[in-house]
């Protein structure tokens, strides 16, 4: 290829492509430039920068009121420019749709925050964004990394170079059968020794369980798994009792159960901090901007657990 063409050619504006294909379509120079709000003169400037940057002329005027023809370098340059120009717009259309809130995000969720929290995100970006692309991944790894996420819940702080905002406090409540301890307030030392099913040691697991311990409290861990459906059952079952945060037992609307009972302890256990995540200085999209604002808006609903559950 000829650099002194090339460099030409880059010279070529979107603008003159436009006014070469309104001269085609209308026939002359005058109809364009009224189809175009430009004045004649206009029109014949672009054409003329046109020309220069592509080395000739693209139109034959033969005068009068016959009209303008493409010449043949005119052909050559009309079909690619209509091919810039289609995908021009398509760009445009697409930076428009996502200036609206259209386009993709990826969050990062866990159990809880996809039962509870993240279902009131997804049908308000939906319903405000009918055109969204809204793709979800749920795991609570005990190093959780922001990667090509937009946003990540977790329940606590992540490290490494991310920002953070807290949408809510968790507080623990102890799950039991009905009649295993009186109603009202569980003194945390009656759960020495006492059965209990608990989710694996990771993430925030540990750190309960340390606070019952520093209480004096060392309950019997008979079965472990990360799955609130299973413990509960295992809880309906009689295998034992399960301290869980607020948001795990309103996302299995335990209160309604009647073969459940939902106890607060004494002391009350440290709560479970949950936040949402995004990679630091990372200019967010308007679909994500939206989301942590419906994000702080759902948990600001949702209130902490009535005192008497």
């Amino acid at each position: 290829m000829d650099i002194a063409t090339l460099e030409r050619v880059t010279d070529v504006e979107l603008r003159h492509l436009a006014a070469m294909a309104a001269i085609v379509e209308e026939g002359s120079f005058g109809r364009a430039a009224a189809r175009l709000a430009y004045t004649q003169s206009t029109v014949s400037q672009q054409i003329a920068a046109l020309e220069r940057a592509v080395g000739g002329p693209v139109f034959d005027r033969p005068g009068g009121p016959k009209p303008v023809r493409l010449t043949p370098l005119g052909s050559v340059v009309l079909t690619h420019g209509r091919e810039l120009l289609a995908r021009a717009e398509a760009l445009a259309d697409a930076v428009d749709r996502f200036k609206a809130g259209d386009g993709r995000i990826d969050i990062g969720t866990f159990q809880s925050v996809s039962n509870v929290i993240l279902p009131s995100v997804v049908r308000r970006l939906r319903d405000e964004h009918p055109g969204c692309d809204i793709r979800l991944s749920e795991e609570e790894p005990e190093q959780p990394q922001i990667g090509d996420l937009d946003l990540l819940f977790y329940d606590g702080r992540i490290d490494g170079d991310v920002e953070r905002l807290k949408l809510l406090d968790d507080p623990y409540l102890l799950v039991a059968g009905p009649g295993t301890f009186p109603e009202g307030p569980v003194p945390l030392e009656r759960l020495d020794g006492a059965p209990m099913v608990a989710w694996p040691l990771t993430c925030d697991q540990p750190g309960m369980e340390q606070a019952i311990a520093r209480n004096g409290a060392r309950p019997q861990i008979v079965f472990r798994t990360a799955v609130n459906d299973t413990l509960l059952s295992m809880v309906r079952a009689g295998l034992g009792s399960a301290v869980l945060p607020w948001l795990a037992i309103r996302g299995a609307d335990v209160p309604s159960d009647d073969r459940l009972r939902v106890h607060e302890l004494q002391p009350s256990l440290p709560a479970r901090e949950i936040y949402l995540h995004w990679r630091a200085g990372r200019t967010h999209s308007p679909l994500a901007s939206r989301a942590i604002e419906i994000a702080v808006e759902v948990a600001a609903e949702l209130g902490p657990p009535p005192a008497s559950v």
